[in-house]
């Protein structure tokens, strides 16, 4: 008897939180600066037509509604959290259904830090990371590296695109450079010809338009194709038709259907 009601009382619990969880997410609302802010400081919101745009902005609101942006040791803004959830969204804008079952928060740090996430001694380098084990589901980014990557749209560097690149990667189970759930069966061989073909020429070139951290690994490849796509794409089709084609058909799979 008691185990029968110690077990209502777990599903009541369960139930109500669930209820309270849709309720704040369903009342969450964005600052009021947040369509001026993207439409000033987002190239790819701003190339898209107005209702795309509405779409967008509820994308945004979404996303931060479940997923919590912390700044650690320093204070940050409400368009700080703007920029983040716009990295989220920008690659998966196509897919209006997707939303990231693998991050719980987001981490904003001063500056670089090492792979033990330390800000201080050693070799700080990192912008950004998707974390493992204890910090499983949370992603870091530096602050400094998050406003840059928006400050100039068409350098080709975007450390949150790129970090939310490795979140699609992982979605399938394993981040290497094969985003499952983007790519059809018939496009995974030519993707894996060509994303080898071009980590062995930047590696042996010091010359390569792709940012050389492309050849670390087929993750990385991916990741920093995807910044590429998304701040150069007239240039990535120009140099290399290929990828560009692939990276098309992955994040716009029914383009006729969007505006971007």
């Amino acid at each position: 008897m008691w185990a029968l009601a110690l077990l209502i009382l777990a599903i009541a619990a369960v139930t109500g939180g669930s209820i309270i969880r849709r309720r704040r997410i369903k009342n969450f609302k964005l600052p009021a600066t947040t369509h001026d802010y993207l439409l000033e400081h987002v190239a790819f919101y701003k190339a898209l037509t107005d209702d795309k745009r509405l779409q967008f902005d509820e994308r945004v609101r979404d996303f931060l509604a479940r997923t919590a942006v912390t700044g650690i040791g320093i204070e940050i803004t409400e368009t700080d959290k703007v920029l983040v959830a716009a990295s989220a969204i920008i690659p998966i804008f196509s897919f209006p259904d997707w939303r990231y079952n693998n991050i719980s928060e987001v981490l904003l740090y001063k500056g670089t830090f090492d792979k033990e996430y330390h800000t201080k001694g050693g070799e700080r380098n990192v912008l950004g990371m998707v974390g493992n084990g204890a910090m499983q589901g949370q992603m870091i980014l530096s602050l400094p590296a998050l406003r840059a990557g928006f400050s100039n749209p068409v350098d080709g560097n975007n450390t949150a695109i790129h970090e939310f690149a490795h979140l699609i990667d992982k979605a399938d189970g394993s981040t290497d450079g094969v985003p499952e759930y983007l790519l059809k069966p018939e496009h995974i061989e030519p993707w894996l010809k060509y994303m080898h073909q071009n980590i062995e020429e930047i590696r042996k070139s010091r010359h390569s338009d792709i940012n050389p951290y492309g050849a670390t690994n087929e993750a990385e490849f991916f990741a920093v194709m995807s910044e590429y796509f998304f701040e150069r794409p007239q240039d990535l089709q120009k140099r290399h038709p290929e990828l560009y084609a692939l990276l098309d058909e992955m994040f716009n799979p029914t383009k006729e259907d969007t505006a971007v």
